[in-house]
């Protein structure tokens, strides 16, 4: 007899913790405040049993309300989060099912810490989606060539020749160009201004292939424009633009594609104010 009174005593706990867990904190706020009235009205003599009994009863009932309203608030809330199309839909669960197994079968671990840094990192990611832009390595182009294809009236482009001129000879380049050209025969009207600190024979000789394929080409001496202006980008359309991000030795490191009007509207008025003081003479 003795052994099942143990494991009630030991259950209560348990059973505790689990009401704690998943009920709203109002509610439990609720709870012990309506037990508290209870008590005291009962001690104090101020009402009857029945009475004090009855006011506890009713203010349990209140709490528990609330804290329905408040589930069902959430899970409307959820409901409204996970509306959208059918691939989210299905892998927002599994997403929280992975991480939260992760987390749980490796506790205090490198793998749940390591995974805390990748929920992390996805965060990040789509915080940059969210505000319409997307970041990739300095070897990852896809985007470049993607918006080129796509372009249906115009191409704005600015271009430090110094540490890109081996750029346009290599594989991303040729492909570039290929987009280019492909641009050019559907019409699309492409201005690029080469800033150069030194017109040498292969500068011109770009430029000259580029005009001849139909580019409006302006030349821009680096010393004619302020060190902020010395970049590279491309604005197509006037709704998306491509920046790169640089290291010091002139390499690009990342490549970032942006449809953010202000991202949009900064590059427009970078070229157009390096378009002001180039020369597009043939």
């Amino acid at each position: 007899m003795a052994q099942p009174l143990r494991r009630v005593r030991h259950g209560a706990p348990v059973g505790i913790a689990r009401l704690m867990a998943h009920a709203d904190p109002i509610a439990l706020i609720g709870i012990a405040l309506s037990v508290t009235l209870s008590v005291t009205l009962d001690l104090t003599g101020a009402a009857s049993g029945v009475e004090s009994l009855l006011a506890g009863l009713m203010g349990i009932t209140i709490s528990l309300l609330v804290d329905s309203l408040a589930r069902a608030e959430r899970r409307f809330q959820l409901r409204t989060l996970l509306v959208g199309p059918p691939w989210l839909v299905q892998a927002t669960p599994e997403v929280v099912a992975a991480v939260r197994e992760a987390v749980d079968r490796h506790p205090g671990s490198r793998v749940a810490e390591e995974t805390q840094r990748r929920f992390a990192r996805f965060q990040a990611d789509l915080a940059q989606l969210r505000q319409g832009r997307i970041v990739r390595p300095g070897t990852d182009y896809q985007d470049m060539l993607a918006a080129t294809r796509d372009c249906v009236r115009e191409v704005q482009a600015l271009t430090n020749v110094l540490p890109r001129l081996a750029w346009w000879r290599s594989d991303i380049g040729r492909q570039y160009w290929t987009e280019n050209q492909a641009a050019l025969a559907r019409g699309v009207r492409i201005t690029r201004i080469f800033t150069y600190t030194d017109l040498t024979d292969e500068v011109m000789e770009l430029v000259a292939a580029q005009r001849r394929a139909g580019v409006r080409v302006g030349l821009l001496p680096t010393v004619a424009v302020p060190a902020d202006l010395h970049v590279n980008l491309i604005r197509w359309d006037g709704t998306a633009c491509w920046t790169a991000g640089m290291s010091a030795h002139g390499v690009i490191t990342e490549n970032r594609y942006s449809v953010h009007p202000d991202d949009v509207a900064r590059a427009g008025d970078t070229f157009a104010a390096c378009a002001a003081l180039a020369t597009f003479d043939g």
